[in-house]
């Protein structure tokens, strides 16, 4: 049969996971990854907090539960082999009060029904042997919870491209999609590349790269920004691994944690709020056409109404280091205000439907030929390598 040629559209790390899936798999077929900024992992690849989800918190059967536990058995033996950082520092996630008993309880039956790895249920004398500075009255400990850098295995991944004879372009932005007979033509940057098939991993971008490909309709990227605080190096040891708060089911974000980085630092973060654009990382920044597209979606002003307490509450915390802080001095109450600076700024493509529900489970559409993910928030960098298992299976691309 003759070479087909395979599009990929976005250089984040779902993007090269997808496209050294293919390259792998399919040598006789040539792989174009289109990616807009000048580098791999520009956006949300590079801006997350490192760690490597173990399972525990996705609905039994959804596709982040069986992606994440194949995906972090495969990210660990791939850091393995390119000698990558991999740290399995391990995570409580941790309940402070009576309160938060219930919701600790259905989390626990989440995780085993999902068969995370060596999880254990200890009390506060066991979080303390743990975390020694940690404090709580139960949590759950997960041994298998890993810290990374997803930046420098997105460039491993793109250099795998490379070396199967794929071929990475930067700087190359996506302006059209058109379909012409059985082929489809991509124009990037003033130029117009002719594929076989195509797959959309846009991230903050998915709605309008799928729009142009004539999926329209919803649901609509609304981005989130998340703070986070850096810990001073005299207080770095008070945490060895990381520590959660147990989650509300109501959202898809995690609550402020203690997180280690490969490179040795300790961070607090992060939150979510509204973000006024979906790509740039000051703490003023605005783009006109990114608040347009949020404020006249109507699922954002149904999802407003609904939570709209909540926002204040993060809008505290972006104000205040102290108001930040407070929260998650309950965890560990030796880290306060004062022992943190402000550090890096991430960004969450996050899905809402015009119902204003959050889209929580990952979406993948095809279409013609057109394999588009709409929705890949986290666990997805922990996910990536089995979404590609998973994406390049649902092409059906044997001979």
């Amino acid at each position: 049969m003759s070479q087909r040629t395979i599009g990929i559209v976005g250089g984040g790390i779902v993007g090269l996971a997808v496209a050294r899936e293919i390259a792998q798999r399919f040598p006789g077929d040539q792989v174009v990854v289109l990616e807009k900024e000048d580098r791999l992992g520009a956006h949300q690849t590079g801006h997350n907090s490192g760690v490597v989800h173990a399972g525990i918190y996705y609905r039994p059967g959804s596709l982040k539960a069986q992606l994440c536990t194949r995906g972090r058995s495969l990210l660990e033996e791939y850091c393995a082999e390119r000698d990558l950082p991999y740290d399995r520092c391990g995570k409580l996630v941790v309940a402070v009060d009576a309160a938060e008993m219930g919701r600790f309880d259905a989390l626990e039956r989440t995780a085993r029904a999902n068969g995370v790895p060596g999880l254990t249920r200890v009390d506060g004398e066991g979080i303390g042997e743990i975390e020694p500075y940690a404090s709580g009255i139960a949590a759950l400990h997960s041994p298998a919870t890993a810290i990374t850098d997803y930046g420098v295995i997105t460039r491993a991944l793109g250099a795998d491209v490379e070396a199967a004879g794929g071929v990475v372009h930067l700087a190359a932005t996506v302006t059209a999609i058109e379909r012409r007979g059985d082929r489809i033509d991509v124009s990037a940057s003033g130029e117009v590349h002719t594929v076989d098939r195509l797959v959309l991993c846009a991230g903050l971008q998915s709605d309008r790269v799928a729009a142009l490909a004539g999926t329209d309709g919803g649901p609509r990227i609304v981005p989130f920004r998340g703070e986070y605080m850096s810990v001073a190096s005299a207080k770095q040891d008070r945490v060895r691994g990381m520590i959660y708060p147990v989650p509300d089911p109501r959202y898809p974000f995690l609550g402020v944690h203690f997180t280690r980085r490969v490179s040795g630092g300790l961070e607090v973060g992060p939150n979510a709020f509204l973000a006024l654009s979906r790509e740039y990382y000051g703490r003023a920044s605005f783009s006109a056409r990114d608040v347009r597209d949020t404020m006249t979606w109507p699922g954002f002003w149904r999802f407003a109404a609904e939570h709209w307490r909540t926002g204040i509450t993060e809008a505290r915390g972006v104000l205040s280091t102290r108001s930040y802080m407070n929260a998650a001095q309950r965890y560990v109450p030796s880290i306060g205000a004062a022992d943190v600076r402000r550090g890096g700024l991430g960004l969450r493509a996050q899905a809402v439907g015009r119902d204003g529900s959050l889209v929580d489970d990952f979406v993948i559409e095809q279409r013609d030929g057109v394999t588009a993910i709409r929705n890949a928030p986290s666990p997805a960098a922990t996910s990536s390598l089995a979404i590609a298992e998973h994406v390049v299976a649902r092409m059906g691309l044997g001979r």
